[in-house]
Protein backbone atom coordinates (compact mmCIF):
# COMPACT_ATOMS: atom_id res chain seq x y z
CA UNK A 1 0.00 0.00 0.00
CA UNK A 2 0.93 3.64 -0.47
CA UNK A 3 2.39 6.03 2.10
CA UNK A 4 1.20 9.61 1.59
CA UNK A 5 3.67 12.32 2.62
CA UNK A 6 2.21 15.74 3.35
CA UNK A 7 4.82 18.45 3.80
CA UNK A 8 7.19 16.71 1.38
CA UNK A 9 8.99 19.76 -0.02
CA UNK A 10 10.31 21.22 3.25
CA UNK A 11 13.58 20.68 5.07
CA UNK A 12 12.28 17.57 6.85
CA UNK A 13 9.75 16.29 4.31
CA UNK A 14 12.11 15.81 1.38
CA UNK A 15 14.41 13.74 3.60
CA UNK A 16 11.40 11.63 4.67
CA UNK A 17 10.61 10.91 1.02
CA UNK A 18 14.22 9.97 0.29
CA UNK A 19 14.38 7.66 3.32
CA UNK A 20 11.13 5.94 2.38
CA UNK A 21 12.24 5.39 -1.21
CA UNK A 22 15.58 4.00 -0.01
CA UNK A 23 13.63 1.53 2.12
CA UNK A 24 11.51 0.39 -0.83
CA UNK A 25 8.22 2.04 0.14
CA UNK A 26 5.54 3.10 -2.34
CA UNK A 27 5.33 6.87 -1.86
CA UNK A 28 2.89 9.57 -2.92
CA UNK A 29 3.39 13.26 -2.10
CA UNK A 30 0.90 16.11 -2.04
CA UNK A 31 2.16 19.44 -3.35
CA UNK A 32 0.62 22.68 -4.62
CA UNK A 33 2.94 22.93 -7.61
CA UNK A 34 4.25 19.64 -9.03
CA UNK A 35 6.37 21.50 -11.60
CA UNK A 36 8.59 22.80 -8.78
CA UNK A 37 8.81 19.52 -6.91
CA UNK A 38 11.84 17.29 -7.43
CA UNK A 39 11.52 13.78 -6.03
CA UNK A 40 13.26 10.44 -6.66
CA UNK A 41 12.02 8.29 -9.56
CA UNK A 42 8.91 6.32 -8.73
CA UNK A 43 7.42 8.86 -6.33
CA UNK A 44 3.85 9.68 -7.31
CA UNK A 45 3.01 13.39 -7.18
CA UNK A 46 -0.53 14.56 -6.40
CA UNK A 47 -1.44 18.20 -6.87
CA UNK A 48 -3.49 20.03 -4.25
CA UNK A 49 -3.43 21.53 -0.78
CA UNK A 50 -4.96 20.86 2.60
CA UNK A 51 -7.88 23.25 2.13
CA UNK A 52 -8.84 21.85 -1.29
CA UNK A 53 -11.14 19.03 -0.22
CA UNK A 54 -11.50 17.42 -3.64
CA UNK A 55 -7.74 17.24 -4.24
CA UNK A 56 -7.16 16.02 -0.68
CA UNK A 57 -9.71 13.23 -1.09
CA UNK A 58 -8.09 12.22 -4.37
CA UNK A 59 -4.64 12.16 -2.78
CA UNK A 60 -5.84 9.70 -0.13
CA UNK A 61 -7.14 7.16 -2.67
CA UNK A 62 -5.34 3.86 -2.09
CA UNK A 63 -3.34 5.18 0.87
CA UNK A 64 -2.81 3.13 4.03
CA UNK A 65 -0.35 5.29 5.99
CA UNK A 66 0.09 9.05 6.35
CA UNK A 67 2.98 11.33 7.26
CA UNK A 68 1.56 14.70 8.28
CA UNK A 69 3.70 17.81 8.60
CA UNK A 70 1.82 21.11 8.81
CA UNK A 71 3.76 24.28 8.09
CA UNK A 72 3.41 27.20 10.51
CA UNK A 73 0.60 29.23 8.95
CA UNK A 74 -2.31 31.26 10.24
CA UNK A 75 -4.70 28.40 9.43
CA UNK A 76 -2.46 25.52 10.50
CA UNK A 77 -5.01 24.08 12.92
CA UNK A 78 -7.79 24.10 10.34
CA UNK A 79 -5.51 22.32 7.89
CA UNK A 80 -4.61 19.67 10.48
CA UNK A 81 -8.22 19.02 11.51
CA UNK A 82 -9.44 18.75 7.92
CA UNK A 83 -6.59 16.45 6.91
CA UNK A 84 -7.15 14.11 9.86
CA UNK A 85 -10.88 13.97 9.13
CA UNK A 86 -10.31 13.23 5.44
CA UNK A 87 -7.78 10.56 6.39
CA UNK A 88 -10.32 8.87 8.63
CA UNK A 89 -13.00 9.23 5.94
CA UNK A 90 -10.64 7.46 3.49
CA UNK A 91 -10.08 4.61 5.95
CA UNK A 92 -6.51 5.60 6.86
CA UNK A 93 -5.66 4.66 10.45
CA UNK A 94 -1.85 4.55 10.37
CA UNK A 95 -0.13 7.87 10.93
CA UNK A 96 3.10 9.61 11.83
CA UNK A 97 2.56 13.21 12.90
CA UNK A 98 5.30 15.81 13.27
CA UNK A 99 4.53 17.83 16.39
CA UNK A 100 7.01 19.75 18.55
CA UNK A 101 8.75 19.07 21.85
CA UNK A 102 7.04 20.59 24.92
CA UNK A 103 3.82 21.11 22.93
CA UNK A 104 1.96 20.47 26.18
CA UNK A 105 3.96 23.11 28.08
CA UNK A 106 4.67 25.99 25.67
CA UNK A 107 0.97 26.53 25.02
CA UNK A 108 1.27 30.34 24.76
CA UNK A 109 3.19 29.81 21.49
CA UNK A 110 0.53 29.45 18.76
CA UNK A 111 2.03 26.64 16.70
CA UNK A 112 2.84 24.65 19.86
CA UNK A 113 -0.79 24.96 20.97
CA UNK A 114 -1.95 23.95 17.48
CA UNK A 115 0.18 20.83 17.52
CA UNK A 116 -1.05 19.89 20.98
CA UNK A 117 -4.61 20.20 19.68
CA UNK A 118 -3.78 17.95 16.74
CA UNK A 119 -2.15 15.43 19.10
CA UNK A 120 -5.34 15.30 21.17
CA UNK A 121 -7.44 14.82 18.05
CA UNK A 122 -5.19 11.98 16.86
CA UNK A 123 -5.58 10.26 20.24
CA UNK A 124 -9.34 10.77 20.50
CA UNK A 125 -9.94 9.57 16.94
CA UNK A 126 -8.09 6.37 17.70
CA UNK A 127 -5.37 6.53 15.06
CA UNK A 128 -2.52 4.03 15.14
CA UNK A 129 -0.01 6.85 15.41
CA UNK A 130 3.50 7.83 16.26
CA UNK A 131 3.73 11.44 17.40
CA UNK A 132 7.19 12.87 16.81
CA UNK A 133 8.15 15.84 18.97
CA UNK A 134 11.32 17.48 17.60
CA UNK A 135 13.36 20.13 19.32
CA UNK A 136 14.75 23.21 17.54
CA UNK A 137 16.15 22.26 14.12
CA UNK A 138 19.92 22.60 13.70
CA UNK A 139 19.11 23.28 10.04
CA UNK A 140 17.65 26.66 11.02
CA UNK A 141 21.23 27.83 11.39
CA UNK A 142 21.50 28.09 7.60
CA UNK A 143 19.11 31.04 7.85
CA UNK A 144 21.36 32.99 10.25
CA UNK A 145 24.74 31.84 8.94
CA UNK A 146 25.59 35.18 7.30
CA UNK A 147 25.27 36.96 10.64
CA UNK A 148 27.63 34.44 12.23
CA UNK A 149 30.12 34.33 9.36
CA UNK A 150 30.16 38.02 8.43
CA UNK A 151 29.56 39.73 11.77
CA UNK A 152 30.92 37.28 14.35
CA UNK A 153 27.65 37.15 16.28
CA UNK A 154 25.35 34.24 17.06
CA UNK A 155 21.94 35.97 17.00
CA UNK A 156 19.46 33.32 18.16
CA UNK A 157 18.25 34.06 21.73
CA UNK A 158 18.30 30.46 22.99
CA UNK A 159 19.28 31.36 26.56
CA UNK A 160 21.27 29.66 29.26
CA UNK A 161 19.07 26.68 30.15
CA UNK A 162 20.05 24.73 27.03
CA UNK A 163 18.48 23.54 23.78
CA UNK A 164 19.05 20.02 22.41
CA UNK A 165 18.98 20.97 18.72
CA UNK A 166 18.17 18.14 16.32
CA UNK A 167 19.23 17.56 12.73
CA UNK A 168 16.45 17.30 10.10
CA UNK A 169 18.10 14.14 8.72
CA UNK A 170 17.66 12.42 12.08
CA UNK A 171 14.03 13.57 12.30
CA UNK A 172 13.32 12.24 8.82
CA UNK A 173 14.98 8.89 9.31
CA UNK A 174 13.07 8.22 12.53
CA UNK A 175 9.88 9.27 10.73
CA UNK A 176 10.56 6.85 7.87
CA UNK A 177 11.34 4.00 10.24
CA UNK A 178 8.09 4.61 12.11
CA UNK A 179 6.05 4.98 8.92
CA UNK A 180 7.27 1.66 7.57
CA UNK A 181 6.86 -0.05 10.96
CA UNK A 182 3.24 1.05 11.15
CA UNK A 183 2.53 0.46 7.45
CA UNK A 184 3.80 -3.13 7.60
CA UNK A 185 2.28 -4.04 10.96
CA UNK A 186 -0.30 -6.85 10.73
CA UNK A 187 -2.68 -4.90 12.95
CA UNK A 188 -3.22 -1.68 14.84
CA UNK A 189 -0.28 -0.54 16.96
CA UNK A 190 -0.67 1.58 20.11
CA UNK A 191 -0.14 5.35 20.15
CA UNK A 192 3.48 6.31 20.82
CA UNK A 193 5.25 9.64 21.37
CA UNK A 194 8.96 10.11 20.64
CA UNK A 195 11.00 13.17 21.56
CA UNK A 196 13.47 14.04 18.78
CA UNK A 197 16.54 15.75 20.19
CA UNK A 198 20.21 16.22 19.48
CA UNK A 199 23.04 14.60 21.42
CA UNK A 200 24.12 17.86 23.08
CA UNK A 201 22.11 20.36 25.12
CA UNK A 202 23.67 23.72 24.27
CA UNK A 203 23.29 27.24 25.65
CA UNK A 204 23.73 30.40 23.60
CA UNK A 205 27.25 30.74 24.97
CA UNK A 206 28.00 27.10 24.11
CA UNK A 207 26.91 27.60 20.50
CA UNK A 208 28.98 30.78 20.15
CA UNK A 209 32.00 28.87 21.50
CA UNK A 210 31.49 26.10 18.92
CA UNK A 211 31.38 28.66 16.11
CA UNK A 212 34.50 30.37 17.48
CA UNK A 213 36.33 27.06 17.43
CA UNK A 214 35.07 26.06 13.96
CA UNK A 215 35.89 29.44 12.40
CA UNK A 216 39.09 30.07 14.31
CA UNK A 217 37.98 33.56 15.36
CA UNK A 218 35.73 34.99 18.07
CA UNK A 219 31.97 34.68 17.75
CA UNK A 220 29.89 36.35 20.45
CA UNK A 221 26.46 35.37 21.72
CA UNK A 222 24.03 38.27 21.11
CA UNK A 223 22.17 37.68 24.38
CA UNK A 224 18.75 36.63 25.58
CA UNK A 225 16.67 39.71 24.68
CA UNK A 226 14.22 38.63 21.93
CA UNK A 227 13.32 42.18 20.81
CA UNK A 228 16.00 42.43 18.15
CA UNK A 229 15.28 38.88 17.02
CA UNK A 230 11.61 39.74 16.48
CA UNK A 231 12.53 42.84 14.48
CA UNK A 232 14.92 40.85 12.29
CA UNK A 233 12.34 38.12 11.64
CA UNK A 234 9.72 40.75 10.74
CA UNK A 235 11.99 41.81 7.88
CA UNK A 236 11.28 38.64 5.89
CA UNK A 237 8.12 37.08 7.37
CA UNK A 238 4.68 38.34 8.45
CA UNK A 239 4.72 40.31 11.69
CA UNK A 240 2.36 37.86 13.38
CA UNK A 241 4.82 35.06 12.62
CA UNK A 242 7.80 37.11 13.80
CA UNK A 243 5.95 37.72 17.07
CA UNK A 244 5.25 34.01 17.36
CA UNK A 245 8.99 33.32 16.89
CA UNK A 246 9.66 35.81 19.69
CA UNK A 247 7.26 33.96 21.99
CA UNK A 248 9.06 30.72 21.19
CA UNK A 249 12.46 32.30 21.88
CA UNK A 250 11.20 33.56 25.23
CA UNK A 251 10.41 29.97 26.18
CA UNK A 252 13.89 28.88 25.10
CA UNK A 253 15.25 31.42 27.56
CA UNK A 254 12.86 30.67 30.42
CA UNK A 255 12.63 26.88 30.06
CA UNK A 256 15.11 25.60 27.49
CA UNK A 257 14.44 22.57 25.31
CA UNK A 258 15.92 19.85 27.44
CA UNK A 259 15.60 16.12 26.68
CA UNK A 260 13.95 13.73 29.05
CA UNK A 261 16.02 10.93 30.55
CA UNK A 262 16.75 8.29 27.94
CA UNK A 263 15.74 10.32 24.87
CA UNK A 264 19.17 10.35 23.25
CA UNK A 265 19.75 6.67 23.95
CA UNK A 266 16.33 5.77 22.52
CA UNK A 267 16.98 7.65 19.28
CA UNK A 268 20.45 6.14 18.93
CA UNK A 269 18.91 2.71 19.32
CA UNK A 270 16.16 3.40 16.74
CA UNK A 271 18.64 4.74 14.19
CA UNK A 272 21.41 2.27 14.93
CA UNK A 273 23.97 5.09 14.76
CA UNK A 274 25.00 8.26 16.61
CA UNK A 275 22.92 11.41 16.17
CA UNK A 276 24.26 14.28 14.09
CA UNK A 277 25.95 16.96 16.22
CA UNK A 278 25.71 20.72 16.11
CA UNK A 279 29.48 20.97 15.64
CA UNK A 280 29.40 18.80 12.52
CA UNK A 281 26.63 20.93 10.99
CA UNK A 282 28.50 24.13 11.84
CA UNK A 283 31.61 22.73 10.13
CA UNK A 284 29.54 21.91 7.05
CA UNK A 285 28.10 25.43 6.91
CA UNK A 286 31.56 26.95 7.28
CA UNK A 287 33.06 24.77 4.53
CA UNK A 288 30.20 25.35 2.10
CA UNK A 289 30.41 29.11 2.59
CA UNK A 290 34.07 29.42 1.60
Amino acid sequence: MTILVIGATGRVGHHVVDQLVTRGATVRVLTRDPSKAKFPPGVEVAQGDLLDIDSLRAAFTGVRTLFLLNAVTGDEFTQAIITLNIAREAGVERLVYLSVIHADRFVNVPHFAVKLGAERMIEQMGFSATILRPSYFIDNEWVIKDVVLNHGVYPMPIGGKGVAMVDARDIAEVAAIELIRRDQAPGKLPLETINLVGPDTLTGADVAAIWSDVLGRPVAYAGDDPSGFEQTMAGFMPKWMAYEMRLMAERYVSDGMIPEAGDVERLTRILGRPLHTYRDVAKGIAVSSK
